[in-house]
């Protein structure tokens, strides 16, 4: 997520190794698949919908149940970790306070042996957690390697009047992260034999999603008059009375997102990238150069695929939307705030399409190492600015920026609190405010990899991510991952990744 600067005088005051299950190949099927069937309430702001996920177990696991996270019930008014803070609470809430959540109404389990094998004895599922956000799903027996289980999950989800990632804007219904998505799975060794599952509450600095590769195959209910961007490629368009149905697939990917509104206008083009041809898309509101925007993802495009490797999906969407941030991004699909300025919606458009690489293909656990597709994010579009000059934004101006924004954070934080924590390898909850985890995660991000380029050379940097992309493509990245990919071009970084993780390194 593209996290835009605020005075700092305002906010101031206020481990995981890969998970195995992911696609082991881009053309092979992912080991989690979601079928979704969605219908928008647009008077009572409600998403209802069933979804039926199947799970194979690719790992020596045994399992005796399944986790998904409930991130919609951060909304709910009395959460205990609110998707928002304090200090954005104003920005975000247009409206006034406003609530949602999610209610989960019905499931039941399935396995390969018998897709109907329910137990009507026994309760099959609970809503737990720290903060009503984990759905725990107990299966009718373990599921060993190599099988198979279905989960059929129905729920409804109320949007709040928001600016955010799930909600209605002011301009458009921002459906992210809206619907139960499986825990990831913590490991033991290499084998995964514990079966256990990744939980982490919603923080409202940064993102705190961590999930593995899936297959998506959504079905969309709408009013008509609506337009929807989405991760995935439309397959059927179909009208019935008032309401449109929307089919979309996406494949190998760890989330699926939405973008609605009656005001959105489209554009889009088309990108050649290697021997596929990439429908790229548009939808916006305000945007006074919507066709200069469309160009810049274009252009990104490109140049990330030219630099790392090529762009795994077939589309790629842009949605201009109420949003108190910059940016969001999700798999084949970014939310752009449409109260950015030119400048500002150049670089967004830029930064939240390098997580197309670093998240929406490799992914890594951003709960615990927000640095890792945030530094890596803010690096790839200050290269992407270095090489196109006609933006005015060089690269070494934004390194500038990014030291002078982690100085002053540095120094604010010392002379307030004593001391300045400058670890980066800290989970979510223990940044102090929105600021230093724009300070640790984005600044002290870009300042590592332009530092470690100085060092070892661009070329070196870039063949190193290069291999990265390639290695752990589909999976979750570790850092030790990204250590590796670095060892593996030449060059041992291990000691220079470990002082600025842990905060001793000087910068």
């Amino acid at each position: 997520m593209k996290k835009l600067r605020v005075l700092c005088s305002i906010l101031f005051v206020f481990f995981f190794a890969p998970w195995h299950v992911s696609c082991k190949k881009a053309e092979q099927s992912a080991a989690i698949a979601y079928s979704l069937d969605l219908e928008y309430d647009e008077k009572n702001r409600v998403l209802s919908g069933t979804e039926t996920v199947a799970f194979e177990n690719r790992t020596a696991a045994v399992f005796d149940s399944l986790k998904f996270n409930l991130y919609p019930n951060a909304f709910r008014e009395d959460a205990a970790y609110r998707a928002v803070s304090a200090q954005n609470e104003e920005r975000a809430f247009y409206a006034g306070k406003s609530y949602g959540g999610i209610e989960v109404t019905n499931v039941t389990v399935g396995n390969a042996k018998n897709e109907n094998n329910v137990l009507p004895d026994r309760k099959t599922w609970e809503i737990e957690g720290e903060d009503c956000n984990i759905l725990r799903v107990t299966l009718n027996e373990p599921l060993c390697e190599n099988e198979s289980v279905s989960v059929k999950i129905s729920f409804a989800a109320t949007l709040p009047l928001i600016n955010h990632r799930f909600g209605v804007s002011e301009t458009a219904v921002n459906l992210g992260n809206f619907f139960p998505i499986l825990c990831g799975v913590t490991s033991v060794g290499d084998r995964n034999e514990d079966g256990t599952f990744y939980e982490n509450v919603y923080y409202s600095d940064g993102d705190p999603f961590v999930s593995d590769c899936a297959d998506f195959f959504v079905a969309f209910t709408f009013p008509e008059r609506f337009r929807a961007a989405s991760s995935g490629e439309e397959t059927e368009r179909t009208s019935s009375g008032e309401k449109r149905t929307c089919r979309y697939r996406l494949k190998n990917a760890r989330d699926f997102a939405l973008c609605l509104s009656e005001a959105f206008h489209e554009t889009e083009t088309t990108v050649r990238i290697g021997k596929n041809d990439v429908a790229v898309k548009y939808y916006y509101v305000k945007d006074p150069l919507p066709q200069k925007t469309l160009e810049t993802a274009e252009k990104a495009l490109r140049y990330y695929s030219e630099a790392y490797g090529e762009y795994p999906y077939t589309t790629y969407s842009l949605a201009e939307t109420g949003f108190f941030q910059g940016g969001m991004e999700y798999p084949a699909l970014c939310f752009i705030s449409d109260s950015l300025t030119e400048s500002e919606r150049d670089y967004v458009v830029a930064h939240e399409t390098a997580h197309q690489w670093w998240y929406a293909a490799v992914g890594s656990n951003q709960a615990e190492e927000a640095w890792q597709d945030e530094g890596l994010a803010e690096f790839s579009a200050a290269c992407f600015f270095g090489e196109h000059e006609e933006y005015k934004t060089t690269k070494e101006d934004l390194i500038q920026a990014a030291e002078k924004e982690y100085h002053a954070y540095y120094k604010v934080y010392s002379k307030v609190f004593g001391e300045a924590d400058t670890r980066m390898s800290r989970s979510l909850k223990d940044y102090v405010s929105d600021y230093e985890y724009r300070a640790i995660a984005y600044d002290k991000g870009l300042i590592l990899f332009s530092a470690l380029e100085k060092s070892v050379g661009k070329k070196t940097v870039h063949k190193a991510l290069k291999r990265y992309f390639a290695d752990n493509k589909y999976k979750i990245a570790a850092p030790a991952d990204l250590v590796a990919a670095f060892e593996k071009s030449g060059v041992d970084v291990s000691g220079y990744f470990a002082s600025f993780l842990d905060g001793t390194a000087i910068v």
